[in-house]
């Protein structure tokens, strides 16, 4: 008959590998010495191995300690997140995020509906506008979070991470060294904008903007439908449209930083939903869309 290991077993066992030492192995897990050496030697008579060599001297793991003990960690770890997800506080009431078009499109979707099935009782509420728009109602308490992109020779807020920023166009798109280029843009204050803008006057390359829009799906269509040109965050480009990097004309670009921004004080249940956003958006790598 199969027995089970028991986690109390496993945490003093762990306290004794960790520390080499049953005295402080027993301080660690809050019980006396006598304690954990009889919880050691009922977790080896369960396994049917010897798990500490042991002198007067020193303490020493057994090679089928070593063993057991990449199972123990794993199994605590398991066992602490199960109880502090069902134990934590169930967060509820409303957040207002602010976040350009581009992101409210591609990056913040599955984000959300993660955080809406964490936390049914909590209600998201989210504009679209320029960073430069959304910012200044943090201060006026309008929103709660603002997910903005910055240069990176200007970062502001909590760095969540770096994005590439790249040249796209239509699949077809044939350049015309002469003409001035066609751009399709976020409107002014926007910061992918400028740094597009500063790039072609570097190179004297001529330009005009052709449309200037707050939404990503009216850039798309114009850049599809009028030969012309934008410049898009690695992670916010739609399948659509190519990059064009590399070609004569099309000067290379920095990358930008996307940062959390959030008052010096907030609600539990903001900092919860802003510390979320920053690690959901510091673990998803931008799309590799070099030669796509």
């Amino acid at each position: 008959m199969k027995r089970d290991l028991e986690i109390d077993l496993l945490r003093s066992f762990v306290a004794v590998a960790a520390h080499l030492n049953f005295t402080q192995a027993a301080n660690a897990v809050g019980r006396t010495q006598s304690a954990v050496s009889l919880q050691v030697k009922r977790l080896e008579e369960i396994v049917g191995k010897r798990l500490f060599d042991r002198s007067r001297q020193s303490v020493a793991v057994t090679h089928a300690g070593e063993a057991l003990l990449v199972y123990a960690n794993r199994i605590l770890a398991a066992n602490d997140a199960a109880l502090s997800h069902i134990q934590r506080p169930e967060a509820a009431g409303l957040v207002r995020i602010g976040a350009p078009d581009d992101y409210a499109t591609f990056l913040l979707p599955p984000i959300l509906s993660a955080i809406g099935k964490d936390y049914p009782r909590l209600h998201l509420e989210v504009t679209c506008d320029n960073a430069c728009d959304l910012l200044p109602q943090l201060e006026t308490r309008a929103l709660d979070v603002v997910v903005a992109t910055h240069p990176t020779n200007a970062v502001a807020g909590e760095i969540a991470r770096y994005e590439p920023l790249h040249w796209v166009a239509a699949p077809d798109y044939l350049d015309d060294p002469i003409a001035a280029l066609s751009l399709v843009l976020f409107p002014a204050g926007c910061v992918c904008r400028d740094i597009a803008l500063d790039a072609l006057r570097r190179i004297d390359r001529p330009w005009r903007v052709a449309y200037s829009t707050r939404s990503v799906g009216l850039m798309e269509k114009a850049i599809l439908e009028n030969a012309s040109v934008s410049v898009m965050e690695a992670s916010t480009i739609p399948a659509s449209l190519k990059v064009i990097d590399g070609r004569e004309g099309f000067p290379s670009l920095p990358d930008v930083a996307i940062s959390i921004h959030r008052p010096t004080k907030s609600e539990a249940h903001v900092s919860l939903v802003a510390d979320y956003l920053l690690s959901k958006l510091a673990g998803t790598a931008s799309r590799d869309v070099v030669g796509q």
